[in-house]
Parts: C-alpha cells; sequence; structure tokens
C-alpha cells in the first residue's frame, strides 16, 4: 500500500518502531532471585545447611533443656527465661550454645553459597548468554545475592521457630512480649551477619576466576578471624600498646585500642549485640569501656538489673550500624568489580 493511499490518521509503520518498543523488565532481579532460589533449595548447599543449622539447634537445646529443668525452681517468676534456651547449653562446651553455634556457622552458610555465584556462571560458560538476556546487567547480582540471603534466613526462622515451640510444648515457658521481639531483633542482626559473609564471598567469585581458589580464600579468612580474631586483637593490642602500671589510667590506652580493632572484626561484633539482645540483664563485665567515663558507668551499675529491648538496642546500635557497613562495603566492592569485568566469552 502506497503512502498516498493510507486513511488520513492511520500511523505509517517505521523500520525502528519494534525496536523503541522494546523495553528491559524492571524487576529482572526478581527473575534471577527466584530462579538462584529454586536451584538452592534442590541443591546439596541446601542439604548441608539444614544438617548445620539442625544441630545447632538440637545439640544445645539438649543441654539448655536439662540445665532449665534443674534451675526450673529458682528461675519461677524470673524475667527472661525464654531467652535462656538461646543463651544457655553445656556446662563444659561453651561453643554448645544456641547464639555461639550460629556466630561460628553463620559465615561458613554465608561463603557456601556465594563462593561459586559468578565464576561459576564463567566456568560452565553461561555468563554471557545470561547477560545478553532482556535485563539489567546488575540484576545478576542483585538477584544472587537476594536468594542467597533468602535460603539462609528461611531456614534460621525455621530453627528459631521449633526452639521456641519445644520450650513452649515441652518446658511450658510461654514468651513474653519483649522476649519475642528480641528473638525477632536477633534474627535480623544474624541476617546482616550472613550477609556481610554472603557478600564477601561474592566479592571473592567475581575476583577469582576458580571456584575453588574462591572458596579456599573465603574459607581461610573466615578460620583466621572467627577462630584466632580474639587472639590477634589481644596480641596487636599488647604489642602496640603495653600496660605499663595497675591502674586504670595506664591501662585505658591498651582498652582503647583493643576496642578499636575489635570493633573491625564482624564476629566480635555479631557476639557483642548477641549477648546484650539475648540477655537483657547488664552485664558491664562484658563490655570492654573505651574511655575512664564509661568504666566509672560501668562500676556503678545495679547488678542484674534488666534493661528493655529498646535501651539494649541503644547500647549496641553501633555494632550494628557497623555490621550494616561492612555488608554494604563487600556488596558494593562486588557490585562495581562485576560492572567493569568483561563477560562476554
Amino acid at each position: 500500500m502506497s503512502a498516498a493511499t493510507v486513511p488520513s490518521g492511520t500511523p505509517i509503520p517505521t523500520e525502528t518502531e519494534p525496536e523503541s518498543r522494546l523495553r528491559v523488565p524492571s524487576g529482572g532481579w526478581r527473575v534471577i532471585a527466584a530462579k538462584e532460589f529454586g536451584d538452592h533449595i534442590l541443591s546439596v548447599r541446601f542439604l548441608a545447611l539444614l544438617i548445620i543449622l539442625g544441630l545447632a539447634a538440637a545439640i544445645p537445646l539438649y543441654f539448655a533443656a536439662g540445665q532449665i529443668r534443674e534451675l526450673a525452681p529458682q528461675a519461677t517468676g524470673q524475667k527472661a527465661v525464654f531467652l535462656a534456651l538461646f543463651t544457655i547449653g553445656s556446662a563444659d562446651y561453651s561453643f554448645l550454645i544456641v547464639s555461639s553455634f550460629v556466630a561460628i556457622v553463620a559465615p561458613l552458610l554465608g561463603l557456601a553459597f556465594a563462593f561459586d555465584a559468578i565464576n561459576g556462571e564463567r566456568a560452565d560458560g553461561t555468563l554471557p548468554r545470561l547477560v545478553a538476556q532482556p535485563i539489567y546487567r546488575d540484576d545478576v547480582i542483585n538477584g544472587k545475592f537476594v536468594a542467597g540471603l533468602s535460603v539462609i534466613l528461611m531456614v534460621l526462622v525455621a530453627v528459631v521457630g521449633i526452639i521456641s515451640g519445644f520450650g513452649i510444648l515441652r518446658l511450658g515457658i510461654v514468651p513474653s512480649p519483649d522476649e519475642i521481639a528480641r528473638l525477632v531483633a536477633w534474627i535480623l542482626v544474624t541476617a546482616v551477619y550472613v550477609g556481610v559473609w554472603l557478600a564477601f564471598g561474592l566479592l571473592l567469585s567475581v575476583l577469582i576466576r576458580r571456584a575453588a581458589t574462591s572458596a579456599l580464600v573465603g574459607f581461610g579468612v573466615w578460620f583466621v578471624l572467627v577462630i584466632f580474631g580474639s587472639f590477634i586483637v589481644d596480641l596487636i593490642a599488647k604489642t602496640v600498646s603495653p600496660i605499663t602500671g595497675s591502674t586504670i589510667d595506664t591501662a585505658l590506652p591498651q582498652a582503647q585500642l583493643q576496642k578499636f580493632i575489635t570493633q573491625l572484626l564482624p564476629g566480635n561484633l555479631y557476639s557483642d549485640v548477641t549477648d546484650v539482645i539475648l540477655n537483657p540483664r547488664l552485664n558491664p563485665s562484658a563490655r570492654l569501656p573505651g574511655s575512664i567515663g564509661e568504666a566509672q558507668q560501668a562500676a556503678q551499675q545495679i547488678p542484674n538489673a534488666v534493661m528493655s529491648i529498646g535501651q539494649s538496642l541503644l547500647l549496641v546500635w553501633p555494632q550494628i550500624v557497623t555490621l550494616v557497613g561492612l555488608m554494604v562495603a563487600c556488596f558494593v566492592a562486588a557490585y562495581v568489580a562485576f560492572m567493569r569485568q568483561e563477560v562476554r566469552a
């Protein structure tokens, strides 16, 4: 049909019109996340996640239930008894506590779900085809991060629910609204802590071509920081700022240095937050004073005083913000590195 015979008001099709109608979907990261989530659920790593967190719940819960039964007469009328399910374990092995066990294994879970997220796609030759789809390039890394964190958080919530159900049905302990709020806050903080290591594993998968090397580096960093972190902090503080006297003025420089280095280690930050959130009773010896004023306030605090959830969160707010900052920093580094990489075969 010629242009002269086209009725008035009828648009004339052009060669560029089909291209102008193409639109990149705005929720491409959700598509990637849903696909990765389904793959994680059916993977061997998910089964290992269930076994590890199941042991993290069953073994400490066995010891905690026995101690709670023995201390039941003395615990009558006491506050925060329900939280004892997460803070009491074996008297001989301090790591057999739900909160302590999660602090140790959570980094492993984050690394396990991210160390081959990008380099695995590159090794299989699927990364060029993945970024060639009608989605934004950053949707790939965003979707993979969300999927890994969602799987770990889902299992963590299930484990907390099982422990809570056991305490309610078998021990007859009913949580108060404050205790429920503390558990929710602890789960959210744990998600941020896992997110730090998940983002770090994602960064390794972007920077390192081989998945085996990425896993080796990630687990090596975990081993050094989680297992020997406190020893390294203490050694550095004693070497750089040794104590030359017995007064608080002479010991304060080392305490300040140790506190500063401690705030850079994710495991120590998470332990500080966990101790305060799951234990509403003030424990001045659990916190390292960073100044003479803090030391004097700690000495004047009333033993066994109970804090509200708001007071506890206010006390550990700097640690929570630092954990969020570490997670964002690792993810931004992985994001920038991935966006600048050449992914074509």
